[in-house]
Formats: structure tokens, C-alpha cells, sequence
């Protein structure tokens, strides 16, 4: 009877989410022990955040959860709340998959559509041209774009079980589309998700970076999570729409970075406006100045807007990056302070200086 119990406490455990997040505390870890004695149970929780509300809130859903488990007559939850580590205690506390990359930057949004790929793949050719050694990750699994935005139609060079990345426009490029049928749908869980994004960093000869830019889906999934589990984020940045919806899902990509103790570099605006090529008029299409006014609600920093121009998106069919077609123009000038914010966030995480032979 015990272990049947047993067994269904932990199924009850399975149901209770982290707040604001689709995922259950049992496979976060956050579980520590389960023991049922007569039909009384008793769970340990350890939660690693830095929030104590929702360290609480957890307490008692597991309590709510655990008093509608037929068969129990009573439970007891102990709970204790640690610190999340930071990304230097990572560093110092497990193998990395990538120990010869110095800096990770997310690039997320809330949803999809606001350009979060065209973000992705100029910073880091960006951060290219300023004289970092660069590589762009493109985990947007469902719908990777990186391959069509950098111009690369051909299958990367496998020795052994190594990938090696592409090089193009100064940087070190991997995409699940390179390895994935074209216009075949991704239809995958949660642990094949997880085993992907370990591979596109552990498996592939990345060689020393002093920045690796990683496009993820938009939303707050398992791609997120897997990455801010498995590797150290030095920061993310938040590519948002100046319409309220799009500002709304902003919102949420930047509360899961902060839970998972991730620093938030800031918001980047796009599509913030349209300047008509034969007129030079300006039109807020999607209005105008939201991803700023979210960035100071929410404390954050705003990291610039940039404009919509035929040009950005001709580049990206072309798979030329408008900061490698107008190198001197006002969107790459756009891209260099986005580059240099990045920079900036990144060298105060301290992380260790790689010997350059």
C-alpha cells in the first residue's frame, strides 16, 4: 500500500507547476524526498530561487495537491529555499559543455514575429566586427532560420561524433536546420528537445569564443530552461514589437530569465518605424517607444530600436546581414550599441580570460 501510495504522491508532485513557467517541480529537481510511512507523507522541498513568494506558492500547491491523493490521511512539506547559482558558481561546480566559450547571450522573445532572428544574426556578426571571436547557435527549433538569414544551404562536416560549425561573415555558425529535412515540422517532447539543445553545444567544435549568440523559440519552453540549466548565461536579450501584445509576451520571456537567475541585459525595440524610402516620411506602424516604456517599468535597460527597412529584410533573403551590406549605415549603427551593451553586461560577470596561443 505504501508504495502504491507512494507512487501517487508522486504523480500529485508532477501536476504542481512553477509559477508563471509550464514546467513541474518534479522535473526541476526541486523535489529532494518522498516517504510515506502508514498514509501519512512527507516531502522535502529545496527550490533554488530568489523569490520567496514563489517558494511559498509552491509549498502550498504541493500541500493542495498532496490533500487530494486518495489514500492519504495527512502530509507534512518541509521546505528550504537556496540561492540559485550564479553563473561563476556554475563555471566552478559541474563539467561544461562548452568550456571554451566565455560568454553566452540569449536572444529571446515572448512570441514570434518580431524579428527576434534578424536580432540574432547581426549582433553577433556585429560583435564580430568589433574583435570578439563569435558564434551564433540558432536552438529555435521549431522553425530555425538562420541557415536562410546567413545564406548556408549545406550539410555541416561531421568527423567522429564532432560537428564543425560554418564560418561565414567572421563568425562560427550551427543550426538545427542544417541537420533537419527542409519544410519538415518538428514534432518533439520535452526530453528530445532537451537531448537537441545538449548536442548543438556539446557536440559541436566550437572551439574558443569569447561569444556565443544563441536564437531561441519564442516563449518560455524547455529550450529555455535546458539552456539556462546546462551552460552559464552571461545575459539575455529581450526582442520585443512596439504594439501592446507583443509587449505583453516581452513581459513574460523576461520574468522566466529573472526566475532562473539569469541577468536581463535589456529590451531591444524592433519594427519600431517605417521610413519611407521615397519620401522620408516616418510611420509608427506598430507603434511607437513601447519597448522603452516596458524596459523602465521593469527596471531594465533599453537597449535601442531599430527601424523597418526593405533593406533588413532583402539582407535576409540574400543572406547578407545589413550589417555586413551597409556596414557604415544607420541600422548598423543601431547593432554596434546593441553589441557594445552586450559587451558591457557581459565583462562583469568576470568569467575567466581563455589563453590565446
Amino acid at each position: 500500500m505504501a508504495s502504491e501510495l507512494e507512487h501517487a504522491v508522486w504523480e500529485a508532485l508532477k501536476g504542481v507547476r512553477f509559477p508563471g513557467m509550464s514546467r513541474d517541480i518534479v522535473s526541476f529537481g526541486f523535489v529532494d524526498r518522498v516517504q510515506v510511512e502508514g498514509r501519512v507523507a512527507r516531502v522535502d522541498l529545496v527550490i533554488a530561487t530568489h523569490g520567496r513568494e514563489a517558494a511559498t506558492k509552491i509549498k502550498a500547491d504541493v500541500e493542495a495537491a498532496l490533500g487530494a491523493v486518495d489514500g492519504l490521511e495527512g502530509s507534512e512539506v518541509a521546505l528550504r529555499v537556496a540561492a540559485p547559482p550564479s553563473a561563476q558558481d556554475a563555471v566552478n561546480s559541474q563539467p561544461e559543455l562548452i568550456p571554451d566559450v566565455r560568454h553566452v547571450i540569449a536572444v529571446a522573445s515572448g512570441k514570434g514575429g518580431v524579428g527576434k532572428s534578424t536580432v540574432a544574426s547581426n549582433l553577433p556578426v556585429r560583435l564580430g566586427q568589433l574583435g570578439h571571436r563569435t558564434g551564433l547557435l540558432d536552438a529555435d527549433i521549431y522553425s530555425p532560420s538562420i541557415p536562410t538569414l546567413l545564406g548556408i544551404d549545406e550539410r555541416p562536416r561531421v568527423e567522429g561524433n564532432r560537428l564543425f560549425p560554418f564560418e561565414k561573415h567572421g563568425i562560427r555558425v550551427m543550426s538545427l536546420g542544417f541537420v533537419l529535412e527542409t519544410d519538415t515540422p518538428v514534432i518533439w517532447r520535452g526530453p528530445m528537445i532537451v537531448r537537441a539543445i545538449e548536442q548543438m553545444l556539446g557536440d559541436v567544435e566550437w572551439g574558443e569564443l569569447d561569444y556565443l549568440v544563441v536564437d531561441l523559440p519564442p516563449g518560455t519552453g524547455d529550450a529555455q530552461l535546458t539552456l539556462a540549466q546546462k551552460v552559464p548565461i552571461s545575459g539575455a536579450v529581450i526582442v520585443t514589437t512596439p504594439q501592446d501584445i507583443a509587449l505583453i509576451d516581452a513581459r513574460k520571456g523576461l520574468a522566466m530569465f529573472e526566475k532562473v537567475n539569469v541577468p536581463v541585459i535589456g529590451i531591444v525595440e524592433n519594427m519600431s518605424t517605417f521610413v519611407c524610402p521615397h519620401c522620408g516620411e516616418t510611420t509608427d506602424i506598430f507603434k511607437h517607444g513601447g519597448g522603452e516604456r516596458t524596459a523602465e517599468l521593469l527596471g531594465c535597460p533599453f537597449l535601442g530600436s531599430v527601424p523597418l527597412d526593405a533593406a533588413i529584410v532583402q539582407g535576409g533573403d540574400s543572406g547578407e546581414p545589413i550589417v555586413v551590406s551597409q556596414a557604415e549605415g544607420p541600422h548598423a549603427e543601431s547593432f554596434g550599441r546593441l553589441a557594445e551593451a552586450v559587451a558591457a553586461q557581459a565583462e562583469k560577470q568576470q568569467r575567466p580570460s581563455l589563453t590565446i596561443s
